[in-house]
């Protein structure tokens, strides 16, 4: 790739550290640490988190309908998320909390449908559309930052300095990014007229979205206890902090791995490993209360959930290329409102069993449900197609 192009793409990778790894997924490495400094219950973890996935799920859906200056919307919502994940650190009060994670959440949500798509529109305009799926190793890259930098804040300056060193470290990113972007020209969208041809609710699309659904109800579970989890097994409290470290550097390289693997086997095939596998690192700490296991689980979670965004966003873009922000809206809105849901069915599922188990359990049941309708959806659509071509 030409100097021009890594630019805009690690400019895009930059912004995604930003709302996804550290304004999104730094909760959960610091959680542990709140609710032992608070003396809060996991169910409140649970609302925290599903404030942040309500305004997710608002900002993914609205992102559909910004049509104009998407380059400057996306810059003031990036200077908002930024600005919650500091005042994170100044108050006490669980109300503030849970508006500033709602606050993180939505502007989150317009950050990543936005950047991803204009990335993706950028690659697509040169011809390089094989090297989109770097955008989104901004997660895994984010994760492992967060993992790395907030246990050695929180031994310092407590769990309130960690969320104010972060924000200054998101403010650094943020403007590097927006240096990157500075010759970025993106240009106005227009409203596509409907037709059979731009209906993205026919074929496989729709099986697409709702097992895309299940998975952002399934593995965001594993995403915000995982940590807390591990914190709270005594003899494996001192690798807590390691498996959020493992997740997000098997995150980094899990996009292009994927999506080359994507291209080499079939859409449908890649996301049905990466499922399988995912389903695999949820129960793995059921099975077994190791090092080993958690760290396996950590490690599978990170390579599998990252790699599902970037194969799940990239095929439906292949499906309606000339719709990358509606099906990217789309997509990520389902994801965000399984991830509402999670958390508050994963606590109240450890309130009443009083076990870790049982919410990990019920995750890794959604996330066969989503692998079950992905391989049906696909059965389906080729034997219509058959159907239809015998007509």
């Amino acid at each position: 790739m030409e100097r021009q192009h890594i630019k805009i793409v690690f400019g895009g990778i930059l912004f995604l550290v930003v709302a996804m790894g550290i304004s999104r997924f730094a909760f959960t490495p610091i959680l542990p640490f709140m609710r032992e400094d608070e003396g809060f219950s996991l169910q409140i973890g649970g609302w925290l988190a599903s404030s942040n996935y309500i305004g997710y799920f608002l900002g993914s859906l609205g992102a559909a309908f910004i049509y104009k200056r998407k380059k400057a919307f996306l810059m003031t919502n990036v200077a908002l998320n930024v600005l919650s994940i500091i005042v994170m650190g100044l108050t006490h009060s669980l109300t503030l909390w849970l508006l500033l994670r709602f606050i993180a959440g939505l502007t989150g949500g317009f950050i990543f449908v936005l950047t991803s798509s204009i990335v993706m529109d950028y690659l697509a305009a040169h011809i390089l559309t094989r090297w989109s799926g770097l955008v989104f190793s901004g997660i895994g890259l984010g994760i492992a930052i967060s993992g790395l930098v907030v246990p050695y804040l929180e031994s310092i300056i407590a769990w309130d300095g960690t969320w104010i060193g972060l924000g200054f470290l998101s403010a650094l990113l943020a403007t590097t990014s927006a240096i990157l972007w500075r010759n970025l020209m993106v240009h106005n969208n227009e409203k596509i007229a409907k037709s059979n041809d731009t209906d993205i609710w026919r074929g496989f699309m729709p099986w697409l979205i709702i097992a895309y659904g299940l998975e952002g109800l399934g593995y965001i579970i594993t995403g915000t206890f995982l940590v807390d989890i591990i914190y709270n097994i005594e003899s494996l409290r001192a690798y807590a902090g390691y498996s959020w470290v493992v997740a997000g550097l098997a995150a980094v390289p899990s996009a292009p791995l994927w999506v080359s693997l994507m291209s080499k086997l079939s859409p449908v095939k890649a996301m049905a490993i990466a499922y399988l596998l995912q389903i695999i690192g949820i129960i793995l700490p059921v099975l077994s209360q190791t090092a080993w296991s958690v760290l396996l689980s950590a490690f599978l979670f990170g390579m599998t959930f990252v790699g599902l965004v970037s194969m799940s966003t990239g095929y439906a873009r292949q499906l309606f290329p000339t719709q990358s922000g509606t099906v990217v809206s789309v997509l990520t809105t389902f994801y965000a409102f399984g991830q509402i849901i999670g958390p508050i069915l994963a606590s109240k599922f450890e309130a009443h069993y009083n076990s870790y188990k049982a919410p990990l359990l019920f995750a890794g049941a959604v996330v066969t449900l989503a692998l079950i309708i992905l391989l049906i959806g696909r059965w389906y659509s080729i034997r219509k197609t058959i159907l239809k071509k015998a007509a």
